[in-house]
């Protein structure tokens, strides 16, 4: 796979060792770390180790990989932890919750009375004909 750093991310510097982490998993293309401020114990992210800014600048090669190591991590997380669940989750743009700008996937375990909120409470049926917003959705592919 294709890869290129950017010297001034600090993912780009902990996926390929330039900043020591605590590592769960690693390969040619993926470091998957503990994160830093985690929302449960065993929390990590999986970081490539090529830099995208999100997940429509990831190349398609990394893209076709990342949830196999997703899977592979959550269950090794989930095992560990004797875990009730487990959230797979990716942020792209500021407005989604993205506060590090380079594409990362965390892998947060899950009990069932804890208090981690990731949650929206569903916005009222459109107004909008669903046939139609689907027709201009297709547009753009």
């Amino acid at each position: 796979m294709t890869k290129h750093t950017d010297d001034n991310c600090i993912f780009c510097k902990l996926a390929n060792g330039e900043i020591p982490t605590n590592a769960i998993y690693e390969d040619d293309d993926f470091k998957v770390i503990l994160d830093a401020s985690p929302a449960a114990k065993g929390h990590s992210i999986i970081l490539p180790k090529t830099h995208a800014a999100n997940l429509f600048e990831l190349p398609d090669d990394y893209c076709e990989k990342i949830f196999k190591v997703a899977k592979k991590c959550g269950a090794a997380i989930m095992k560990t932890f004797n875990c009730d669940g487990l959230n797979v989750l990716q942020n792209n743009g500021e407005a989604a919750g993205q506060t590090v700008f380079h594409l990362h996937v965390h892998l947060i375990p899950r009990f069932k009375d804890d208090d981690i909120s990731i949650k929206w409470t569903p916005a009222p049926v459109p107004v909008d004909d669903p046939a139609a917003v689907a027709e201009e959705i297709k547009k753009n592919f």
